[in-house]
C-alpha cells in the first residue's frame, strides 16, 4: 500500500506521457482530441485521488495507535546502493511526519488536478501538462516518503527537474524560458549546500538511514565524541539546500519569476508543495538542529529577515500573482522561524494550513485571470465581485485566514508560532513577526479591493467578456476554502480550547511530536511574560491593524488612479520596493554582468585563437590535398609517363648508390 502512494502518479504519468503526449494513441485508434483530453484528465486525477485515499488509510492506521508513539510503517522495495559500508534501499517510510506532508501533496495535489481540467482545457498540450504534473506528485511522494537520505536527494532533483519543465511550459515564450532556467541554476545553488551536507553526515555516521542516523544523534556519549562545528557544519549545510528550494534570502529571487508556468502550477508547486520541502527537511532533521544552536540561530535570524523583506515588497507589486509570490516567501520565512526556535510541530503546523489557503489563493487567481481573458494586472481590474461571486467570497476567505484573522486556520498557526518566538525568550523576532504580520494583513487586503471592490478598470472589451469559471474550477475553491475556515481546528491551543467550550485533546500535536523534537515554548513561560490570551490579542491586532489599513489605504480609490500606490513623501521607498529593494540588478552586475563579461572574452579567444589554428591546420591540409589531387588526373598516357619517369628515376639510383658500394 505504501508502495502504490508513490508508484500510482508514475505510472500515471508514463501511461498518458507515452500514448497521449506523443500522440501514439490518437494514431493508432484515430480517438479525437477531445476524448483524449478527457481520459488524460480522468486518469491523471485518479491516480492522484488513489493516492490520497491510500495515505488516509494510512494515516488513520497510525492515528489509532498511540498518538505519542505511532510504530511507523516501512516498505523495502530493493537495495538500490552497496559499496562497502554504504548500504541505501529504496525504501518508504510513513510516520507522523511524512503522512501528514503526504496528506496534503495528495488531497490538494487532486484539487489541483481536478481544477486544471477546466484552466487548461483549451491548451493544445494538455497531455503533457498533465504528464508533468503527475511526475512532479511522485518526486514529492518520494522526498516525503523516501526513509533516506539519497532517497530525499533524489525527490528533491526531481521536483525540480518537474518545476523547471513546468514553469517553461509554455516556451515559445523566451521569457518563460528564462524563469524555468533561473530557477533551475538557483537551486542547483542550494542542491551543492544539500548533498554536501549528506556526504558529511555519511562520513561522520556511517550510514545514511534516518533510523540509524538520529539514533546515534540521540546517543549523549556519541554526539560527545562529535566535535561541535562539525554539527553545525552538517546543519548549516543542509539549511543551505532548505533555502534554495523554500525560497530564503538570498536564494529567493527564482520563485516570483516562477509565475511564469500556468497558475495552477503555481498553486501546487510553488504554494502548498516544493517550496515546503525546506521546512520539511529541517523538521525531519530537528535532532540534528537541536544539537547545533549556532544553526538555529542562523535559520531564526534568515528566515526572519526573509518574511519581512518579502512582505514589502509585496505591498507594491501589481501583478496579482507576484504579489502571492512574494507571500509565500514571507510565509515560508514564519515556519521556518518557527523550525529555528526549536517549535517544529507548529512549523509544520503553519505548512499545512498555508497549503490551504494559498492554494485557495493561487487557484482564485487563475480564475481571475481566466476571467479577464489573461489579464494580471491588478490596476486593470476592480469591480469583479458581482461579475465573478464565488471566486471573490472564496479569494476573500483565504485573504482572512492568511492575515490571521480571529478563528481562521491561519489565524492560529501564525499565533502559535508568534507565541512560541515570543515564550522562547526570541523577543525581538517576535516584534519583528508581529510587524511582518500586520504588513502581510495590509498587503493581502490590498490585493482583495484593487481586484474585486470599487469601479471597474478595465476596457470594455474585457468587461464583456468576464465571466465566472466552469465548476470543475470553482468547486475546489469552495473545498479550499472549507479547509482555509476549518483546517485551524486541527491545532487550538489547550487553553484557548477550554475557554470556548472546543476541549482540544492535544491529539495532532502529540502525534507529530512523536516524529520530531520540539520545545513548546511554555516551558520557558514566566510571571513576567505576558500571558496567552495577551499574546493572542497581539496577533489579533496585528491582523486588525493590517486590514483596517489596507480599507482606508484603498477602499477609496476605485477609478484610475490606482497607479498611486503611495503618497509622495514616501516614493523612494516605494520604489525601493517596486523594484524588489533592487536585488535582481544587484545580481547582474555582481555575477550575471561579470559572468558573461568572462564568458565573452572566453569566446573570443576560442574564436580567435583556438578555432582559427584549427582552422588553418584544415585549410593547409586542404591546400596540400588540392595540389597532389591534381597529380590524379585519370589518363593513361600520364600514369605511362610517371611509371616510366620512376623506373629511369630508380635505374639510376640503383646504378649510382650500386657503384659506390662495390
Amino acid at each position: 500500500m505504501l508502495a502504490l502512494i508513490v508508484l500510482t502518479p508514475l505510472a500515471a504519468a508514463l501511461f498518458n506521457g507515452l500514448f497521449f503526449a506523443t500522440g501514439l494513441c490518437e494514431k493508432l485508434t484515430g480517438t479525437t482530441r477531445r476524448t483524449s483530453d478527457r481520459i488524460v484528465g480522468t486518469v491523471a486525477c485518479a491516480a492522484v485521488l488513489i493516492s490520497a485515499l491510500l495515505s488516509t488509510r494510512l494515516f488513520l492506521d497510525l492515528l489509532s495507535q498511540n498518538p505519542a508513539g505511532a510504530d511507523p510503517i516501512t516498505t523495502e522495495l530493493f537495495t538500490w546502493m552497496l559499496s562497502g559500508t554504504l548500504s541505501v534501499s529504496f525504501e518508504f517510510l510513513f510516520d507522523s511526519l511524512s503522512a501528514v506532508m503526504a496528506l496534503v501533496v495528495t488531497w490538494v495535489g487532486f484539487l489541483i488536478h481536478v481544477y486544471s481540467i477546466g484552466y487548461m482545457h483549451h491548451d493544445r498540450c494538455y497531455a503533457r501538462y498533465f504528464t508533468y504534473l503527475n511526475i512532479f506528485v511522485f518526486f514529492m511522494l518520494v522526498l516525503v516518503l523516501g526513509n533516506n537520505f539519497p532517497m530525499m536527494f533524489v525527490g528533491w532533483e526531481g521536483v525540480g527537474l518537474a518545476s523547471y519543465l513546468l514553469i517553461g511550459f509554455w516556451y515559445e515564450e523566451s521569457s518563460r524560458v528564462y524563469a524555468g532556467r533561473k530557477a533551475f541554476i538557483v537551486n542547483r545553488i542550494g542542491d551543492l549546500g544539500f548533498i554536501l551536507g549528506i556526504f558529511l553526515i555519511f562520513t561522520v555516521f556511517g550510514s545514511l538511514n534516518y533510523q540509524e542516523v538520529f539514533s546515534q544523534l540521540a546517543d549523549a556519549d556519541f554526539v560527545s565524541g562529535v566535535s561541535q562545528p562539525l554539527i553545525t557544519a552538517m546543519a548549516l549545510l543542509l539549511f543551505v539546500g532548505a533555502v534554495g528550494k523554500s525560497a530564503q534570502f538570498p536564494l529567493h529571487v527564482w520563485l516570483p519569476d516562477a509565475m511564469a508556468g500556468p497558475t495552477a502550477v503555481s498553486a501546487l508547486i510553488h504554494a502548498a508543495t516544493m517550496v515546503t520541502a525546506g521546512v520539511y527537511m529541517i523538521s525531519r532533521c530537528s535532532a540534528l538542529f537541536d544539537l547545533s544552536p549556532v544553526a538555529s540561530n542562523v535559520v531564526l535570524i534568515v528566515a526572519t529577515f526573509t518574511a519581512f523583506f518579502a512582505a514589502t515588497i509585496a505591498i507594491t507589486q501589481n501583478d496579482i500573482k507576484k504579489v502571492l509570490a512574494y507571500s509565500t516567501v514571507s510565509q515560508l520565512g514564519y515556519m521556518l522561524m518557527a523550525a529555528g526556535a526549536g517549535a517544529y510541530v507548529f512549523s509544520i503546523f503553519h505548512l499545512v494550513t498555508h497549503a490551504f489557503f494559498k492554494a485557495l489563493l493561487f487557484l482564485g487567481a487563475g480564475s481571475v485571470i481566466h476571467a479577464m481573458s489573461g489579464e494580471q494586472d491588478i490596476r486593470k481590474m476592480g469591480g469583479l465581485r458581482s461579475m465573478i461571486p464565488v471566486t471573490a467570497v472564496t479569494f476573500l476567505v483565504a485573504t482572512l485566514a492568511i492575515s490571521g484573522f480571529p478563528l481562521l486556520s491561519g489565524f492560529f498557526s501564525k499565533d502559535e508560532i508568534l507565541a512560541s518566538l515570543y515564550n522562547g525568550g526570541h523577543t525581538f523576532f517576535w516584534v519583528a513577526g508581529l510587524f511582518t504580520a500586520v504588513l502581510t494583513a495590509f498587503y493581502m487586503t490590498r490585493l482583495y479591493i484593487l481586484t474585486f471592490e470599487g469601479s471597474e478598470r478595465m476596457d470594455y472589451m474585457t468587461k464583456s467578456r468576464v465571466h465566472e469559471s466552469p465548476s470543475v474550477m470553482t468547486l475546489p475553491l469552495v473545498v479550499l476554502a472549507v479547509l482555509s475556515v476549518i483546517g485551524g481546528l486541527l491545532g487550538v491551543p489547550a487553553f484557548m480550547g477550554e475557554s470556548v467550550g472546543f476541549h482540544y485533546t492535544e491529539l495532532i500535536k502529540k502525534f507529530l511530536s512523536s516524529s520530531v523534537v520540539v520545545h513548546y515554548g511554555s516551558e520557558y513561560l514566566s510571571p513576567h511574560h505576558f500571558g496567552h490570551w495577551t499574546l493572542v490579542g497581539f496577533s489579533v491586532l496585528a491582523a486588525f491593524v493590517g486590514i483596517l489599513g489596507g480599507i482606508v489605504v484603498y477602499y477609496r480609490r476605485q477609478k484610475r488612479e490606482i497607479t498611486a500606490d503611495s503618497c509622495q513623501a514616501l516614493e523612494a521607498a516605494r520604489r525601493v520596493s517596486f523594484n524588489k529593494w533592487y536585488l535582481d540588478e544587484i545580481y547582474d552586475a555582481v555575477f550575471v554582468s561579470p559572468f558573461n563579461y568572462i564568458s565573452g572574452l572566453c569566446s573570443d579567444f576560442d574564436r580567435s585563437f583556438i578555432d582559427d589554428a584549427l582552422d588553418g591546420l584544415s585549410n593547409f591540409i586542404k591546400n596540400v590535398a588540392r595540389r597532389l589531387s591534381s597529380l590524379q588526373s585519370g589518363l593513361l598516357r600520364y600514369y605511362a609517363a610517371f611509371m616510366v619517369g620512376g623506373i629511369i628515376v630508380m635505374i639510376i639510383l640503383l646504378f649510382i648508390y650500386g657503384s659506390s658500394v662495390s
